[in-house]
């Protein structure tokens, strides 16, 4: 048996499985959520990172309920435990955009400090944070004190790795009463490339009592578990591998129990792609074909011919037609194996 995490505790919040999916810009909506939810294996759901100002801006002004922050902050009941997860640099407007998100029923309020888009940190969001810790401070005492709710963060290690600041950041946390802690390790230079430094996981580990939630280059569930074994951490979080790999929760949960999981056939991944494509359709809002478009280039992954049915969906405009593409693909493809 390996040693994996069963389960850990976020204030009153109870996460089980010990696994979380990260916040992505553009994927983790309602549909992709739920979508992951009815896999299995994920613990804890997090919200798309949504502007502090836009989710107080709303608020005051109910006509904006097409917002896109209205928008990123809709879920369903099926999804808890969810945690929605806000970015901005005003303690204020983000205390009040906590308050919000408490009244909306969310589990959790997780702040962003570590995204590395250039204009997020013009606004001096997300990473663009970690070179002024006092803000930093003044940031979780104001949100700390809004909500009852339990309060998290998501950061980086540093600007860069002259500006190392992840155990000076998670001591912060602790010291405001956060009930977790997500570490990305790579720096805000770094962006997504390079490798994510493990050990920066374990140094934060080894400064905090309160539970550490290790990100960053876990592919498959063999990464999962040595992230534990090499970290300590409490719990693992998940972003871009789900996107192509829906079932990775799953296969966690598989691995662990008896040393193997299973791999998804083309059957499963037509139809997880026709459950996405008609759960998009059903929903509505926001641009569904784009959406469409974009899942298209993860969905596809593995699949045989996938570069030609992506084409398909590149090319087309209408929701139905792009149904009827998938169904033609797979069915063509399943009938020739």
């Amino acid at each position: 048996m390996v040693s994996f995490p069963s389960s850990y505790q976020m204030g009153p919040v109870h996460v089980a499985p010990a696994t979380v999916l990260a916040p992505m810009a553009g994927v983790t909506d309602t549909v992709f959520r739920r979508l992951i939810r009815q896999q299995g294996g994920c613990g804890l759901l997090m919200t798309e990172f949504t502007s502090s100002h836009g989710v107080v801006a709303t608020e005051r002004h109910p006509g904006r309920r097409k917002s896109k922050s209205f928008h990123y902050l809709y879920f369903e009941p099926d999804e808890h435990p969810i945690s929605a997860q806000l970015f901005g640099s005003d303690p204020e407007v983000m205390a009040e955009a906590a308050r919000i998100c408490e009244d909306q029923g969310f589990d959790a309020v997780d702040i962003n400090f570590g995204c590395p888009v250039k204009k997020v940190v013009r606004c001096n969001g997300g990473s663009g944070l970690l070179r002024d810790l006092p803000l930093v401070d003044a940031l979780l005492k104001k949100c700390r004190e809004a909500i009852k709710i339990p309060l998290t963060m998501k950061f980086r290690a540093g600007w860069s790795d002259e500006e190392l600041v992840h155990v000076r950041m998670a001591k912060l946390a602790e010291d405001n009463g956060l009930a977790a802690i997500a570490l990305h390790p790579r720096t805000r230079e770094q962006g997504y490339a390079g490798r994510a430094d493990w050990q920066r996981i374990a140094e934060v580990k080894a400064a905090v009592k309160i539970p550490v939630i290790g990100n960053g280059d876990v592919i498959a569930p063999e990464d999962a578990v040595r992230m534990v074994e090499q970290t300590g951490c409490d719990a693992v979080m998940i972003g871009r591998a789900a996107s192509s790999n829906p079932w990775i929760f799953r296969q966690i949960g598989e691995y662990l129990e008896r040393g193997s999981y299973y791999q998804p056939t083309e059957r499963d991944r037509y139809e997880m792609m026709r459950r996405y494509y008609r759960m998009l359709a059903d929903k509505g809002g926001l641009d569904v074909v784009g959406k469409m478009k974009q899942f298209a280039t993860y969905f596809t992954h593995g699949v045989r011919n996938g570069a030609k049915l992506r084409v398909l969906i590149y090319q087309t405009r209408e929701i139905e037609q792009i149904l009827k593409h998938v169904e033609r693909h797979f069915e063509a493809e399943l009938e020739a194996a």
